[in-house]
């Protein structure tokens, strides 16, 4: 079993005491699925979410993402039954900004109202006072959209000042965004798609850099489809990998503000992911890694 050190180093949040293990765990797939509802109702087997949970802790990962949409409610109450008492170093990174229609359908949901809601979902289902960190999610299907974000920050900004949120971060959005936001609170992690095949915001990446805020990707496996590339393959097979494998410790050489969460809800493919975060990476292979065309799919 890995020890904690050795899981992708450690990163601490501006302006806080939060040091957290590069390496995370998503917990989104904790859910079920229910017909073509993806991330909905119950997993087939709860008992082995609530084993896979404790693994990661005893391995130690002490940065979860999840959210209360993811099932709705399910994800975190996995988490409460599987985790608590919740170990004293566990941060819990948990997102608002969105609802789950009838038909598994995701709806923008940034109102006040359904702002204030969504935290007071996220407190009970977790059972906790306050959470450490909630990221806004906001719109956009196919990657962050350019939209107003002063009135849901504000909010967040409120309820951070009644004590119900320790620390904002943002999810799903622009440079812009993420100014205007900094103007209203103080952020300390931004959420977006990034990976070996998507990698829009490589400018963003060192730009948070500097200003010491983590960078969290999500779809971190993601891009190719699936995750395919004869380079990506050529390097893995060199380090007697796995091509998932390389893909997460690329994130984690990419850049030391880079925080992966990679979820999975099977004990095998976590314990995989998990040696992700030893897997040395030459220079030689990770210029070919970054030589990797994301526009196009590879065979």
């Amino acid at each position: 079993m890995l020890q904690q050190q050795t899981l992708g180093g450690a990163f601490t949040l501006p302006g806080t005491s939060l040091t957290v293990n590069r390496m995370g765990y998503g917990a989104m797939q904790l859910a079920g699925r229910d017909g073509d509802k993806l991330v909905w109702g119950p997993p087939r087997d709860v008992d082995a979410a609530i084993c896979l949970l404790r693994e990661a802790i005893a391995s130690g990962i002490n940065h979860i993402d999840t959210s209360d949409f993811y099932g709705p409610h399910i994800t975190n109450q996995i988490i409460r039954k599987a985790l608590v008492p919740y170990p004293a170093d566990l941060l819990i990174v948990t997102k608002v900004g969105a609802r789950r229609s009838s038909d598994g359908g995701w709806i923008p949901a940034t109102s006040r109202d359904e702002l204030i809601s969504a935290v007071h979902d996220n407190l009970r289902n977790l059972a906790l006072d306050v959470l450490d960190v909630v990221n806004l999610r906001m719109p956009g299907i196919h990657g962050p959209i350019e939209g107003q974000i002063e009135e849901p920050i504000t909010v967040l900004a409120e309820l951070q000042q009644e004590g119900l949120v320790r620390h904002i971060g943002l999810s799903n959005v622009t440079p812009a965004q993420i100014e205007e936001a900094r103007q209203i609170a103080p952020i300390v992690c931004v959420q977006n798609q990034y990976n070996l095949a998507h990698r829009d915001d490589d400018g963003l990446v060192a730009d948070l850099a500097r200003d010491g805020i983590a960078y969290v990707p999500f779809f971190p496996l993601g891009g190719f489809s699936p995750l395919q590339s004869s380079t990506l393959t050529d390097v893995a097979a060199q380090l007697v990998a796995t091509p998932m494998q390389v893909a997460l410790a690329w994130l984690l050489h990419r850049s030391g503000n880079i925080l992966v969460i990679p979820g999975t809800s099977s004990i095998h493919h976590f314990r995989e992911n998990l040696q992700a975060a030893a897997l040395e990476i030459p220079s030689t292979l990770l210029a070919q890694l970054n030589a990797i065309d994301p526009q196009k799919k590879e065979n």
